[in-house]
């Protein structure tokens, strides 16, 4: 199948784009930078030390501290409650592989079921009808069989047959032949 753009649309398009995602990626570099520098300066504002008595400048580094000590504060919390999520997750992944260890799947086998007994396990007893499908099927003699393998085996068709019993799909097609060579 070819494609409707040539090579060289294909290549101008592919470096248009290429082009436009790296403009992309500068602006949100710059725009990250901006945002970086605005947030610090709302946290952190600037000390000036220039003419700050000591006094002054112990009063400042004390509220610095202060300052301090709220962040690490909120950031332990953060911390503890990260902690605490995550050992929750894991406990309820180990309930997951748990719970699908408990229930083994059976391995399930070919059952042989007549008609009549599935209609009477989904029914119950009113099931009434009988679908007794054998009935109207055709009965073959089993002369007229053994005439056909002989027939066929004669001609050294002998492929047909497996282990001297007749495949079933071939079952009408060799009746009906040998109803002809009878004729």
């Amino acid at each position: 199948r070819k494609s409707k753009i040539s090579a060289s649309r294909k290549l101008l398009l592919k470096s248009l784009m290429l082009a436009k995602a790296k403009e992309a990626w500068d602006q949100e570099h710059v725009n990250t930078q901006l945002e970086k520098e605005r947030y610090l300066s709302e946290r952190v504002p600037r000390a000036n030390s220039h003419g700050m008595t000591s006094a002054a400048l112990q009063e400042l580094c004390r509220e610095l501290h202060e300052k301090v000590g709220i962040v690490d504060e909120e950031r332990y919390d953060i911390e503890a409650k990260v902690i605490h999520n995550t050992r929750e997750i894991q406990d309820l992944k180990m309930k997951v592989l748990d719970l699908r260890g408990k229930f083994k799947r059976p391995a399930l086998r070919r059952v042989r079921v007549s008609a009549d007994a599935m209609l009477r396990a989904l029914l119950g007893s009113k099931h009434k009808v009988s679908m007794d499908l054998r009935a109207n099927l055709k009965s073959v003699k089993k002369e007229d069989t053994e005439k056909v393998v002989h027939i066929y085996c004669a001609r050294g068709l002998t492929g047909l047959f497996t282990k001297g019993r007749i495949q079933s799909e071939f079952k009408v097609n060799f009746t009906f032949k040998t109803r002809v060579v009878k004729v």
